[in-house]
């Protein structure tokens, strides 16, 4: 699976619990409107009742229902890409400018996503951590 869609699928349905949610819907719909008009309003409905879902899983603590749902939209994200791969620089502006800014603070340090975005060249190093990272040597 495509990193970027990993990514994409991750933060979807961790924005779904917060504030920016709708501002992020709206941004994936119209994508979908873009690639398949035809399925924009029904993918529309779509995320309203996985919102609906994720947020009674959450309050259950059911996290095999959060990761159904996160792997359900990843292999849709993953189908758009596959049939278009010039999707992947419009899926990562989406990631970057909507989904990720959706997600709260609360909702990464929960865990339900990270979201990392490196990029490395010629001969550096990177070093990427979720987390704490210590390197001695």
């Amino acid at each position: 699976m495509d990193p970027i869609v990993v990514s994409a699928g991750s933060a979807l349905v961790g924005a779904m619990a917060t504030d920016g949610w709708e501002r992020a819907r709206e941004a994936l719909v119209s994508l979908w409107r873009r690639v398949r008009p035809e399925q924009a309003d029904t993918v529309g409905a779509e995320l309203a009742a996985v919102r609906a879902q994720l947020l009674v899983a959450r309050s259950a603590g059911d996290t095999d229902t959060e990761e159904a749902l996160t792997g359900s939209w990843r292999l849709r994200l993953q189908e758009l890409l596959s049939e278009n791969p010039a999707l992947a620089d419009e899926l990562r502006r989406l990631l970057d400018q909507e989904l990720a800014p959706a997600m709260t603070a609360h909702t990464r340090a929960d865990g339900a996503s990270t979201v990392i975005n490196a990029n490395a060249s010629g001969n550096s190093r990177m070093f990427v951590a979720g987390r704490d990272q210590h390197i001695t040597g």
